[in-house]
């Protein structure tokens, strides 16, 4: 993954209480079923942990790495294997675009969220596929934020995502990597046989959701580096962001508000 300097959002409480939520089964649930109890896992931004964990909850008699460019999230992570009661798993820095592991290392090398906010990620595709066993697995999870779908209408969401682009391509990344990761594959190089593309989505609808996803949206665009990027990038304002934040607190408010996410999913056989 890209460094701290360079991720939209950095390290900021707000990032990582999305990031904290993930697991398994809402965020990689298209590799689930594909899990064997000794396959040995490379999780590749892993940042605080919890789907690493969670993996390595999956996999008793084997082991997994999670890696993230800076070493600054992975105590977090340590500690929240420690939450869950797991011992196989250790953490590490690592470059996706560089991978410090010999050819044919793991047996699913998975990377959630990552592809999006890196400028290479089909030579990072290259690299998963290097570390990964014949046979193997190449697993990368990615959203869509053009693709992201919200009611009510509220005035100024869509002026938001229009900023965050600007902001996510400024730095290198691609938001709407969803539907190009399987473009990425076979430019890659993988043999289009052995790659199988699905969709997953995230939801939020209930006033608790709401409250969360919306909540840490408001605080993510006036504290997160997402903010610093778009001021010092001269493409808002602190006033700006300030209106923003306020734009998320009234439709996480509505009654009827609801909100989608569409990600795009690429599951290769090596």
């Amino acid at each position: 993954m890209t460094d701290n300097q360079t991720y939209v959002h950095g390290h900021h409480e707000s990032a990582l209480r999305a990031h904290s939520w993930r697991t398994v089964a809402n965020s990689a649930a298209y590799l689930q079923g594909s899990l064997k109890p000794d396959m040995k896992i490379l999780d590749i931004g892993c940042g605080p942990g919890t789907i690493t964990a969670d993996l390595a909850r999956l996999v008793p008699q084997g082991h997994v790495t999670g890696i993230e460019p800076v070493p600054d999230i992975l105590n977090k992570a340590r500690e929240t294997a420690a939450e869950f009661g797991v011992s196989n798993v250790d953490f590490a820095v690592g470059d996706i675009h560089a991978l410090d592991y010999p050819d044919d290392t793991f047996d699913v090398v998975h990377a959630h969220q990552v592809l999006q906010h890196i400028p290479h990620p089909v030579k990072a595709l290259r690299e998963m596929r290097r570390v990964t066993k014949p046979g193997g697995l190449v697993a990368a999870r990615e959203t869509d934020f053009k693709a992201m779908t919200w009611y009510p209408e509220v005035e100024g969401m869509g002026d938001f995502f229009t900023l965050y682009e600007k902001v996510a391509r400024s730095l290198g990344g691609e938001p709407n990597a969803g539907r190009r990761v399987l473009s990425w594959a076979l430019e890659a190089g993988y043999d289009r046989s052995s790659i199988t593309c699905t969709a997953g989505t995230w939801c939020y609808a209930t006033p608790k959701e709401r409250a969360w996803w919306g909540g840490l949206w408001a605080e993510r665009v006036v504290s997160s580096s997402f903010a610093k990027h778009a001021v010092n990038g001269g493409f808002a304002t602190e006033a700006d962001l300030e209106k923003y934040s306020k734009v998320w607190q009234e439709w996480s408010g509505k009654e009827d508000g609801w909100f989608a996410l569409l990600h795009g999913e690429l599951l290769c056989q090596v």
